[in-house]
C-alpha cells in the first residue's frame, strides 16, 4: 500500500511554520493540599508549555485546610526546580484570569471517567466563553491514579499513611496542624 502524503497547511498553524510563538498555559486548582499526581502534572506541563501558571482558585465557598498563601508558599517551594513555572491565585473566571495572563491553554488532569465528563464540561464553557481558548488533558500517571485532595486529607485526619502522595513539605504541614489542633 503506497502512503500518501497528507498536505500541510504551514500558514494556518504557526508552531508548524517554523515561527512558533511562546505558549503559556495555566493549570488551576485549589490544591488543597497539592499531592504528589499535582506535581507530576506540573512537571510533565513545564516540560510542554513556554511558561506554566499554577492558579490557585479562591473559592470563599470553600473551608478550605490550608489558606490561600500557605497554599502558594508550598506550590512555590516543591516548583522551585521548573523555571518556566510560576504560582499565582485567582479569583471569579477562568477565562478572565488568563486573558490578564495573556495565556492560551488550560492545562487539566484526569484520573477516570468521571473526571472526563466533569473537565469536558469545563473545556465547553471556557470555549464557550472565550472562543479559541484550548484545554489540554494529561492523563494522570498511574502512581497517582487514585489521588486527590479530598482523599488526601480524609486519610490523613484518620490517621493513615500518606507519605510518597504529597511532597515532604505537605506532609510536615499536615503533621504541623494536628499537632496544633487545627
Amino acid at each position: 500500500m503506497k502512503k500518501v502524503p497528507v498536505p500541510v497547511d504551514r500558514k494556518a498553524s504557526p508552531t508548524l511554520s517554523g515561527n512558533r510563538r511562546s505558549v503559556t498555559a495555566v493549570y488551576p486548582g485549589s490544591f488543597d493540599p497539592i499531592t504528589n499526581g499535582h506535581l507530576d502534572l506540573i512537571e510533565r506541563g513545564s516540560r510542554l508549555f513556554d511558561r506554566l501558571i499554577v492558579a490557585i482558585l479562591e473559592n470563599a465557598a470553600k473551608e478550605p485546610l490550608f489558606s490561600v498563601e500557605e497554599r502558594m508558599e508550598m506550590l512555590r517551594e516543591v516548583t522551585r526546580p521548573y523555571p518556566n513555572v510560576s504560582v499565582d491565585s485567582f479569583h471569579g473566571l477562568l477565562v478572565d484570569y488568563m486573558k490578564e495572563r495573556s495565556a492560551q491553554v488550560i492545562l487539566r488532569g484526569i484520573r477516570a471517567i468521571s473526571d472526563y465528563e466533569y473537565e469536558l464540561q469545563m473545556a465547553l464553557m471556557n470555549n464557550r466563553l472565550w472562543p479559541g481558548v484550548e484545554t489540554v488533558f494529561l492523563m494522570s500517571s498511574e502512581a497517582y491514579s487514585f489521588v486527590s485532595s479530598r482523599l488526601i486529607k480524609q486519610v490523613f485526619e484518620l490517621g493513615g499513611d500518606v507519605s510518597g502522595l504529597v511532597p515532604p513539605i505537605v506532609e510536615a504541614r499536615l503533621k504541623n496542624r494536628v499537632r496544633r489542633g487545627a
